[in-house]
């Protein structure tokens, strides 16, 4: 069909909620003609893809593909939007590397959205303040559209199920210190997570410190683990996922699942992991040098509570590590937190676990957070579609490597 018998009058109002993942998984989905190979092509589950599909269709309001049990074409439709799309596209990747190599403005205005919740001193009346300032800055990634979002209780943890309707495979501990943050808050990165790897996202709402510290919010992780596990999920279904302080507490909970006998999930991303607890509480970490870090001394502190700092629980990096699932570690370059999580990546490698750490070029904390606008968090969350897609082939294994 030429282009010209493909010419549509132009729409003076385009749908404000048209999505760019929309405009991808369309354009995937019409070069491979196939929904198995365009998935794969763009690290998504099918049931993913066909939502991205499905929605994109209701949203310019016809049919854009014919689908029958053997094959997949475009309609007249989907004809005349290919070519459009692909030339959107190009033009928008173009300008966003332009953009980057301009002077960083993407990562400039993460930064700016992470800037009031530093701004907390280290007394328990600024507490209040950081945890508002922290859920305003959250609140800035919302979830992707159409993302179903229930809340549920698991093991007595109130939580969120995010993504799927069928009982949630992934555990996603949320960051923040252990002392700020929130399931709410995390809606966006869930729902991020969930399209990736194409399950559901479980986030319970583990109890912070200083109200209630070490061991609580462990205590909170493994009941909703466990939780999971009596509902009918397979260990190694199962994904456990944090970022930040979340990070360090997954390594937490697998140590702690190991030496209880429980049955492993079958690997953990470790999203900027902040794993550096014992170094933090006694001074000597390289965060030392930092503006901040008597706040972050004293967050550490009101989560150690009365309890030994040298219990591996508490410190990863103390801890014996065998045994232990694929790790998928991400890094910033410009990550204070960056450190510790190669210590980690070393410590795993040291006892024998299998992991795959990736650092990319960007000077923020939890860079994934910001996934709708910052190519670097969207290249990680291909990276983790990857790494979870490699865990569900019984073949696979996770080697270590440095990216």
């Amino acid at each position: 069909m030429s282009n010209e018998s493909a010419d549509v009058l132009a729409m003076s109002n385009t749908p404000d909620a048209i999505e760019l993942r929309h405009l991808r998984a369309f354009v995937a989905v019409a070069e491979e003609l196939n929904f198995g190979r365009a998935a794969t092509r763009l690290y998504l589950s099918q049931p993913a893809l066909s939502r991205q599909i499905r929605a994109l269709e209701r949203l310019v309001g016809c049919d854009l593909l014919r689908r029958s049990t053997h094959r997949v074409e475009l309609t007249l439709a989907g004809d005349a939007l290919l070519d459009r799309a692909r030339s959107l596209l190009a033009d928008l990747d173009a300008a966003v590397a332009t953009t980057r190599s301009v002077g960083g403005e993407l990562v400039g205005r993460a930064n700016r959205l992470w800037a009031p919740v530093a701004l907390g001193g280290p007394g328990a009346e600024d507490l209040v303040g950081m945890r508002a300032a922290y859920e305003v800055m959250l609140a800035q990634a919302p979830p992707p559209a159409e993302m179903v979002i229930a809340p549920v209780t698991c093991g007595g943890v109130p939580a969120l199920k995010v993504g799927a309707q069928a009982l949630p495979t992934v555990l996603h501990l949320h960051g923040g210190g252990f002392v700020l943050g929130s399931a709410y808050g995390y809606r966006g990165l869930a729902g991020a997570l969930s399209d990736t790897i194409g399950a559901g996202v479980l986030i319970p709402d583990y109890r912070l410190a200083p109200e209630h510290p070490f061991p609580a919010a462990l205590d909170d992780a493994r009941s909703a683990y466990l939780w999971m596990i009596e509902q009918g999920v397979r260990p190694e279904q199962v994904l456990l996922s944090g970022d930040s302080g979340g990070g360090g507490l997954v390594v937490s909970l697998l140590i702690a699942l190991r030496d209880e006998g429980h049955p492993l999930p079958a690997g953990a991303l470790l999203l900027c992991p902040g794993v550096d607890m014992g170094a933090i509480a006694d001074g000597t970490s390289p965060l030392a040098r930092h503006e901040g870090f008597s706040t972050m001394a004293q967050v550490v502190n009101w989560y150690i509570g009365d309890h030994p700092i040298e219990d591996p629980l508490i410190d990863p990096l103390a801890a014996d590590l065998t045994g232990l699932p694929p790790l998928l570690i991400q890094m910033a370059t410009g990550d204070p937190v960056a450190p510790g999580a190669r210590q980690l990546v070393e410590h795993a490698e040291r006892d024998g676990v299998p992991v795959v750490a990736e650092l990319y070029a960007v000077d923020t904390h939890i860079f994934q957070l910001f996934w709708s606008f910052l190519p670097e968090a969207q290249e990680a969350l291909i990276k983790i579609g990857e790494f979870a897609a490699g865990l569900r082939r019984p073949s696979a294994e996770a080697r270590p490597s440095v990216t």
